[in-house]
Parts: structure tokens; sequence; C-alpha cells
């Protein structure tokens, strides 16, 4: 058995195409999507997502608005900016990429985001209605890990799935993700005793723990489905995920390849939260 790929780029373009249309009959209309984009410091890597996620506005026809400020930056400023933005009637979504210097405190400043423009899905009310199944946004990764598992079909109803990871980026919501599609949860984590009994039992294996190559073929289910979340350097510095992937694509079923697997995904749901946020804001 050889696993058949779920080709995250392929996806992303379709879901991007069917955005830009849908951004163009919002602007056709004189109501532009519009994402506000705010990068605290000069984290490389942050940089980096954040020039990628201003290009796939751009592609898209959502207007992005990039504020870079000084590392110095205090709390107080920052907070006082999110705060502008939220009665900004021509931002629909607002996202501080993360992490941000030493000094701010994180989850104060994701509180200060309206949950009406929280198109990171991370907000205290975003979290409690994915909790309870009312409308909200969905953390961009694990919507994406959705998006892919709807892409090939699969019918997650009754179906065991394993989380290997319990972030509240990744790991909690994309359990509860799970959950709302009738799926039979356990999620694992750093205390879980004998890891590779309970991936055996998976018909899904989820995994996002940042630990190269630490899901072997030994502890996949022959014809599992296997989402690779993580984002990795090996021992050669080459880019890979959490999964080996040469090997367990042998036994899986279905598998995501690291790079253009989910990574794609998380940038194109972050536009979808987005024109949504637009789509409810002019009702």
């Amino acid at each position: 058995m050889t696993a058949q790929l779920i080709d995250g780029i392929a996806l992303s373009k379709q879901l991007r195409s069917e955005v830009a249309q849908r951004a163009a009959a919002l602007t056709a209309r004189g109501r532009q999507p519009g994402l506000a984009v705010v990068l605290v410091g000069d984290n490389p890597a942050s940089q980096v997502y954040v020039r990628n996620k201003v290009k796939a506005c751009e592609e898209s026809g959502i207007r992005s608005v990039m504020e870079k400020y000084d590392a110095t930056l205090s709390e107080a400023d920052l907070l006082a900016r999110i705060t502008a933005l939220n009665t900004d009637p021509t931002i629909h979504g607002i996202l501080v990429q993360l992490p941000l210097p030493a000094h701010i405190d994180a989850q104060k400043v994701i509180e200060a985001i309206s949950p009406d423009k929280d198109v990171d899905g991370f907000h205290v009310a975003s979290a409690g209605a994915l909790m309870t199944g009312l409308p909200g946004f969905w953390p961009c990764t694990p919507h994406g890990c959705i998006k892919m598992l709807e892409h090939i079909d699969y019918d997650l109803k009754g179906k065991h799935a394993v989380v290997i990871g319990r972030s509240n980026i990744v790991g909690k919501p994309m359990a509860l993700m799970l959950l709302g599609k009738n799926a039979t949860v356990t999620v694992c984590h750093s205390a879980t005793k004998d890891l590779k009994a309970q991936t055996l039992q998976a018909d899904v294996i989820v995994a996002a723990v940042g630990k190269a190559k630490m899901l072997t073929a030994d502890m996949v289910k022959p014809g599992a489905v296997v989402i690779d979340v993580g984002m990795n350097r090996d021992e050669q510095g080459k880019l890979c995920g959490d999964v080996d992937f040469e090997r367990v694509k042998d036994v899986a079923s279905w598998i995501t390849p690291v790079p253009g697997g989910v990574g794609p995904m998380t940038i194109t749901m972050l536009l979808v939260n987005t024109l949504e946020a637009a789509q409810r804001a002019v009702g």
C-alpha cells in the first residue's frame, strides 16, 4: 500500500479562487474585505509569515494593511492601536503576529481584539463558540485540516481520531472540530503513557507536537489517514513534519506531505475567515 497524497497546495488554490470571486463581489458593492496585520519586533520567521499573508491577501482581492512596530512598542500603545482597528469599518479582520516581545502579554492582546474581527480564532469567545457549537471563527490550522478531510470525502462519523498535541492553537481546537464531525477523539500529549498503543487504534491521526519524524510507521494502523501539522528541520536541515513520511506513506491510506500539505491551508483559512468577517459585517 502506498498512501494517496492530500495536496494542500492544490486545495488552497481552489479555495483561494473561490475567496477571490466572493471578495470581488463584495468589492463591487463598495465593501472590499480588509485585514490588518500587526507585527511587533524583528523576528525573522514572523516577518516571513507576515509577508506571505499580505501577499495571499493581495492575490485574493482582500485589502491588507500591514503595520510594523519596533520591539520597544509598549503594551499600552499596542492595545490602543487594536482598539482603533476594532472601530475601523474598513477593517474586518485583525491579526497580531505571534510571538510578541516579552514585555507584552500576548493573551491580553488577543482578548483586546473584537471577537467579530478575530480571524485567527484565538479569542476566548471564539474558543467558547467552538466548544458549544455556535457560529464563530475557527483557528486556521485545524480548520484547514478539516477542509482537507472533507476534500477527500472522508466520513469522520464513528471513526477514532487521535490528536497528538494539546496546544490552544492546534491540538485542543482540532479535537473539538473532530468531535463536531462525530468522531471519537483521543488527545495525546507529553504525559501520555504508551503513545503507540493509542495511535495504533486510530483511523485518523493528527500529529501536532513540533518534533521531527516522531510518528513512525510502526505506530500507524494500516489504512489510517495521517495529517501532519509539524514544521521542523531534520539532521540535514531539510524541512520535515512530525511524521516519518517516507515510511508512514507505505502504511497509511492518505497522508499530507511537508511541505505542501497543511501549511498552505493555514493561510488559506485566514483568507476564508476574513471574507466571512466582511460578509457578516455587511449583512
